[in-house]
């Protein structure tokens, strides 16, 4: 197996287009953030460079560098430039940073960061596509929503021009057999479903980010429109 990142990328697309084909799904509506917290300014210049457009980060200050590097002074995208996906625990005072530079914000779990990102991105004059993110899985570790407090949050933010809801987010517990986070991912996918039947929302929650490394392929087949990948795909450095 070829393990450069040319190889690794097209052996990721591979596995994608095999989930889909399981799955009855178009592998067109998959998108792959490229994860490039664990790489350096270098290898993530590389992945850009290749071709991988959707990169994610979770923390500002080390992202700063590659974002300076990457994208310019843009945030808005395009097929020749960098998308940026915030995908940590946002920290409220880290708003400023963040919005303006990341294009999407993958973990939205308070009214509190909500209000934040809409003074922010009405300073800038910017939307912000949010994912909110929920702990279906229960676990003390994860961050998030619990699945009954979604509501609430959605009915709150109805109001807001800038903060976009888009879909929903989680992380799955690692899982020796990937099968295992199933029931996971799955249950995401009930609680968009059943949030777009339930709630009076401006626009229906479209999008799922769900699954990485360890098990996109089942997050694809359960409905995943974002899998979020960094070992498998960019590597591992340090």
């Amino acid at each position: 197996m070829d393990s450069s990142l040319t190889g690794r990328i097209a052996e990721v697309q591979r596995r994608i287009d095999a989930a889909c084909e399981r799955s009855g799904r178009k592998p067109e509506d998959v998108n792959v953030i490229a994860v490039t917290k664990y790489v350096s300014l270098a290898t993530a210049v590389q992945a850009f460079d290749e071709g991988l457009r959707h990169l994610g980060e979770n923390r500002f200050q080390d992202a700063l560098p590659k974002w300076e590097a990457i994208s310019g002074e843009t945030a808005e995208g395009g097929d020749g430039q960098a998308i940026w996906h915030f995908i940590g625990s946002l920290q409220t005072n880290k708003v400023k940073d963040v919005i303006g530079k990341f294009t999407y914000i993958h973990s939205l779990d308070r009214l509190s960061l909500a209000q934040a990102i809409e003074k922010r991105a009405a300073q800038l004059g910017v939307q912000v596509p949010c994912m909110i993110q929920v702990n279906v899985s229960g676990e003390d570790s994860k961050h998030g929503l619990e699945p009954e407090q979604l509501p609430e949050l959605l009915e709150a933010i109805k109001s807001f021009q800038y903060v976009q809801p888009v879909g929903l987010m989680t992380m799955a517990p690692y899982e020796a057999e990937a099968e295992q986070t199933r029931p996971v991912f799955r249950a995401l996918r009930e609680l968009r479903d059943k949030m777009n039947a339930t709630v009076a929302l401006n626009a229906p929650l479209t999008e799922l980010s769900m699954g990485m490394s360890n098990d996109f392929e089942v997050a694809i087949e359960e409905g995943a429109t974002w899998v979020r990948l960094g070992t498998i795909l960019v590597g591992k450095e340090g």
